[in-house]
């Protein structure tokens, strides 16, 4: 087996990946990878590209900045990647980026990262990154708009105490102040805390601001120990969280055990980066699930040391199918002997391309990110499905 080129075989195309395999918020990263590893599968199976399969390095970070940064290193200098791929976490891809900006001269890109945050949107670190999902400034803003047009107007803050909660933080800001409106109430959490233990402190906090909505933006152990308790001691009012959350993760935390979990989970508010997988009419939706039904991907066993049942679907593993999908499409644009100087002219030529989902994907020198909508969801019949009327969902009686 001859290496052509940095990450490059005469066999294969060999994809870099750091993520969270570990710790609470391990769903995260294993159906993220799950949902690419299925469409990667489907194309190895089918001869690869230009005869050479994708193949996954892939190592566990556990949603920390240090080891992130470890195996950055480890998959850059050492291992040789043609690029990185799937990265999970705000916290974890902005200690990356600078990283990226040091050893520009290897030309080694970050793709498609499951966080909607700023850094990697923007000077100095825009150059080195693509993002396939709408920004957390987006999904901010259309719960924002959303609710104060349903006459919500006093929004409070749920954090995690990082990059990532303040990115999302300074979105529902910006969004509030376009709507001569602030912020009202704030509480924070550290990164890391479980489910099991206790929000009653933060829920206390906001529930003094009197707010008539809650915007969350953390990981799904974190929130819903959140929307527990703040259900517990009688915080009744709309919780919405980010796409980044996890949604099956965190009704799961709700639910279990429960003989009657809706109180925990009728008003909760998800938005979403992807259409939702139940939605069979979508073209790529009914591809995923086939993927996922018949390839039933599971992550690398040594790195899952914990207990987890993945998901037969999930927005996360959609996600991560359809990022595998996009990179498909820009390797075959690479041509027959990829290099990595031509990966920015591939992405480049991305225009008006169909992914399967309703929204094409374009991409630019001035735009490097490929989809631009927002969903929003909501837990009927024990699982998360399209929000249709915020009035009749939401509306103040």
């Amino acid at each position: 087996m001859t290496q052509t080129s940095s990450g490059v075989t005469d066999t294969e195309i060999i994809l870099g990946v750091s993520a969270a395999f570990s710790g609470p918020s391990r769903g995260l990263g294993i159906e993220l990878y799950r949902g690419a590893s299925a469409y990667f599968t489907h194309i190895n199976q089918q001869g690869g590209i230009s005869g050479r399969k994708v193949v996954l390095k892939t190592y566990d970070d556990g949603y920390q900045p240090d080891p992130s940064v470890k195996n950055t290193l480890q998959l850059m200098l050492e291992d040789e990647v043609f690029l990185l791929f799937g990265y999970v976490g705000t916290p974890t891809v902005t200690r990356v980026l600078p990283m990226l900006k040091k050893f520009q001269d290897r030309n080694i890109f970050l793709f498609f990262p499951f966080t909607g945050a700023q850094p990697q949107r923007e000077p100095p670190y825009g150059d080195f990154a693509f993002n396939l999902r709408a920004s957390y400034r987006q999904e901010t803003a259309g719960l924002v708009d959303n609710f104060v047009r349903i006459n919500r107007k006093r929004i409070a803050v749920f954090y995690q105490a990082d990059a990532y909660g303040r990115s999302g933080w300074a979105g529902v800001r910006s969004a509030l102040k376009r709507h001569g409106e602030q912020i009202v109430g704030e509480a924070t959490y550290r990164r890391g805390e479980k489910f099991t233990g206790s929000m009653r402190k933060q829920v206390e906090i906001l529930k003094a601001s009197d707010p008539e909505a809650v915007i969350c933006i953390g990981a799904y152990a974190a929130c819903a120990a959140f929307a527990r308790d703040a259900v517990d001691l009688g915080l009744r009012v709309p919780i919405a969280n980010l796409s980044f959350v996890g949604s099956e993760n965190l009704l799961k935390l709700l639910t279990e055990g429960q003989e009657n979990s809706d109180p925990y989970t009728q008003l909760l508010v998800n938005s979403q980066v992807v259409p939702s997988y139940e939605e069979t009419s979508t073209p790529a939706v009914q591809e995923y699930r086939e993927m996922m039904q018949q390839y039933a991907p599971q992550p690398p066993e040594e790195l899952v040391k914990e207990d987890y049942t993945p998901f037969a679907q999930s927005f996360v593993s959609l996600e991560g199918f359809l990022n595998a999908k996009l990179m498909v499409e820009i390797l075959r644009r690479v041509g027959d002997n990829p290099q990595r100087s031509q990966l920015e002219d591939a992405v480049f030529s991305v225009r008006d391309f169909d992914l399967g989902i309703g929204e094409q994907v374009s991409f630019g020198p001035d735009r490097r990110q490929g989809l631009q909508r927002v969903y929003y969801t909501v837990v009927e019949n024990g699982r998360f499905v399209t929000l249709d009327n915020w009035e009749d969902r939401f509306g103040i009686k």
